[in-house]
């Protein structure tokens, strides 16, 4: 942030604002993937059985390109479940960053402020 002490909280809780709607978008993402990862990995699987136990007349290509599916899938599902967990340290991160921007505004109670007249 490119935050000085003269900044206006209310613009540097907008900023927080827009980074916690971007860190929420990347970890949806991730999720996305790390089910992906998931459904790759039992799909290498099921095929891998099914080429070992003759089921599938498949070649050794097949039983190759089952091994990497699996294999694939578990280096992409253990490095988005470290982006996730970051990414979530992130969010909670800016939340309390925001919570004590906020807990710093002076606030006044509408009724308390001096009327108007037309």
């Amino acid at each position: 942030m490119n935050s000085t002490i003269e900044d206006d909280p209310a613009d540097e809780i907008a900023e927080i604002e827009e980074r916690l709607e971007r860190l929420a978008e990347a970890a949806e993402r991730c999720r996305k993937i790390i089910l992906a990862s998931k459904a790759a990995i039992g799909a290498g699987i099921a095929l891998l059985l099914v080429t070992i136990f003759g089921l599938f007349a498949g070649s050794q290509t097949t039983a190759l390109g089952s091994i990497a599916l699996v294999l694939g899938g578990i280096v992409s599902l253990g490095s988005n479940v470290s982006t996730l967990q970051q990414t979530l340290d992130a969010i909670s991160a800016a939340e309390l960053l925001r919570a004590d921007l906020i807990g710093r505004i002076d606030l006044r109670v509408v009724a308390d402020s001096p009327m108007k007249l037309m």
